[in-house]
């Protein structure tokens, strides 16, 4: 597992040791330059000092023996270019001059070399460029040694700093570490730091969408629980009645409410499978191009058989061909679906259910409107909760139609808008994002 210190740590020394070399290669041209000028001036004064006294220096031979600690040379020459003076002889270094100053390259190396006329003889001192470097190198290093010895006790300092910056991190850890399924609350840190935050504010909205969701898993299991005892309370009273009873009429009977149950509770938990499919973050099918008018035509025709056993008008308002969006083709047709059935089931015999596809300001939607009894308006806010039923709803239902239908359009970004039909009943309309060809496929 990668560490955040350490990772700093590695940057930071690394950083550091980077603007200690950076430094050094400065100090050491800073040192250099300054030695360079100091050294140029010295040989400017020796060979002013030894011009000005060049009558008083007799004619010397030269010395087969150099001295390696003497640093300067100096050399005296007649006008006649003989050698008056030679302080210490190294054939290496040329036997003429060029006034001022001037590096010359030999066989010993670079020197620098000085020289100017007085008195109607040449004087010329040089020096070893080796000399100025390993000078300006000792100057950089009594700089530099202190810095480079400090870089230990600059990684414990940053190690520490880095180590009191991720307390916060540390504190956030250990506040989720105590938290339980059932205790999913705000988190609250004391003098949170602005890089914090937006990881704080993050993981609030997260604990709380995370709570939203378990409070309404564990209702929608009570309710589910609640909603399937009944029906299997009356399973098992009609499958002892028909242990019981000896007569084939009664056993008949008890027989068809044992089958009415079992479709009941059959019916509950379809839907509840079909629920949990259009929950968010369930595995959807990749969104295709879905026409509206071919699902409602579809749908229409899987319900008129029922429509017919009820005497219900069934059909179809207007049916826009243009009407096409970007979804699951097999999740609409559930929506559709629940929406007939709802339709079919609180429309009385000889009344009428209409469906209406069409396009209004560039979305597409879906209309169905029915004769029956409607929902009151103070039951509308209320509808799309699971096992939710209004008072007066005389017709036997699970209470999860319009929960689906709503799931289903969630998942679709569309709206769904309840009414008052033409005929008095219920109007639901399905209202859909714009269509975007480009996000979908054939």
């Amino acid at each position: 597992m990668r560490s955040i210190r350490r990772n700093l740590l590695f940057v930071l020394m690394a950083a550091a040791t980077a603007i200690v070399v950076l430094s050094a290669v400065v100090t050491y041209r800073i040192a250099r330059q300054e030695v360079d000028g100091i050294f140029d001036y010295q040989l400017r004064q020796v060979a002013l000092s030894v011009g000005e006294r060049t009558s008083d220096i007799p004619f010397l031979p030269g010395i087969d023996t150099p001295d390696p600690a003497l640093d300067v040379v100096v050399q005296i020459w007649s006008r006649e270019g003989v050698t008056l003076y030679f302080s210490h002889p190294h054939r290496v270094l040329p036997n003429w001059a060029r006034m001022g100053y001037a590096n010359v390259a030999t066989s010993e190396g670079t020197w620098r070399v000085f020289a100017l006329q007085l008195q109607g003889r040449t004087v010329q001192v040089a020096q070893p460029m080796s000399v100025r470097q390993h000078q300006a190198l000792s100057a950089a290093l009594r700089i530099l040694v202190p810095s480079i010895l400090l870089l230990p006790a600059l990684a414990i300092g940053i190690w520490m700093a880095v180590g009191r910056g991720l307390r916060p991190l540390e504190a956030l850890a250990a506040e989720l570490s105590r938290r339980q399924p059932a205790t999913l609350g705000r988190l609250t840190l004391p003098a949170t730091p602005s890089e914090i935050a937006p990881v704080v504010a993050a993981l609030n909205d997260l604990l709380a969408r995370l709570d939203k969701a378990s409070t309404a898993q564990r209702a929608f299991v009570a309710d589910a629980a609640h909603e399937l005892r009944t029906p299997l309370a009356a399973v098992r009273l009609q499958a002892q009645l028909v242990e019981r009873v000896t007569d084939d009429s009664v056993r008949a009977k008890a027989l068809t409410e044992l089958k009415r149950g079992l479709d009941r509770m059959t019916h509950v938990v379809q839907q509840l499978l079909t629920l949990a499919r259009q929950e968010p973050g369930a595995a959807g099918a990749e969104p295709v191009i879905v026409d509206l008018a071919t699902l409602a035509r579809d749908a229409i025709a899987n319900h008129v058989d029922i429509a017919m056993a009820k005497t219900i008008d069934l059909g179809a308002m207007s049916l826009d061909d243009r009407a096409r969006i970007a979804g699951d083709p097999a999740a609409l047709g559930v929506l559709l679906d629940n929406l007939l059935d709802n339709a079919i089931r609180y429309t009385p015999a000889s009344g009428r259910v209409d469906v209406t596809v069409g396009v209004d300001a560039g979305r597409s939607f879906l209309d169905v409107s029915d004769s029956g009894p409607g929902i009151p308006e103070k039951d509308r806010p209320h509808v799309f909760d699971r096992f939710y039923r209004g008072q007066g709803a005389g017709e036997p239902g699970s209470g999860l139609g319009l929960a689906i239908v709503k799931a289903i359009a969630d998942r679709h970004h569309a709206d769904v808008v309840l009414g008052t039909a033409q005929h008095g009943g219920l109007a639901v309309r399905v209202i859909f994002a714009a269509f975007d060809p480009a996000l979908s496929k054939p």
